[in-house]
């Protein structure tokens, strides 16, 4: 797609005769719809993928987890109720009823996602030596075969 040449003949068309506005009124409705387009996928829908995997997080909530509210409280969960639960937050466990709304962050699931980056780390670089291994296997070898062959 040519930008360039749809954005001049569009304000081509803004300025130009009689005669040349009437096929540009089209590539302007053109324009603004691209426009839109581009505006909702760079901006609206990722918002609404972040609001989806929020919810899910809400939702999969259990008694022991620990989370950080949105106001920045950390506790473990006590109890689950359908709209609600109860933290149990620092030494002398007070007791805190906020809705599920309020639930910034699942710190038990971001441990866990963190163990998981972590050993598919350590896994990718074991395999990556391993493979570095063998190849420096194969060139002593070829090098071997070379020198018995002198």
């Amino acid at each position: 797609m040519n930008w360039i040449a749809l954005l001049s003949s569009a304000s081509g068309a803004a300025g130009s005769t009689a005669e040349g506005s009437k096929g540009g009124g089209w590539q302007m409705i053109l324009l603004m719809a691209v426009m839109i387009g581009v505006m909702y996928l760079t901006m609206i829908r990722p918002q609404k993928k972040r609001q989806k995997e929020e919810q899910a997080m809400r939702d999969n909530l259990q008694i022991g987890d620990e989370i950080t509210t949105i106001g920045g409280i950390m506790g473990r969960v006590v109890t689950v109720k359908e709209d609600s639960l109860i933290l149990e937050t620092g030494a002398d466990r007070t007791k805190l009823r906020i809705t599920r709304s309020a639930v910034g962050v699942n710190n038990t699931q971001q441990e866990k996602l963190q163990e998981e980056r972590e050993a598919a780390k350590k896994a990718q670089a074991e395999a990556q030596a391993a493979k570095l291994e063998a190849s420096g296997k194969q060139r002593k070898k070829s090098k071997k075969n070379k020198e018995d062959e002198e």
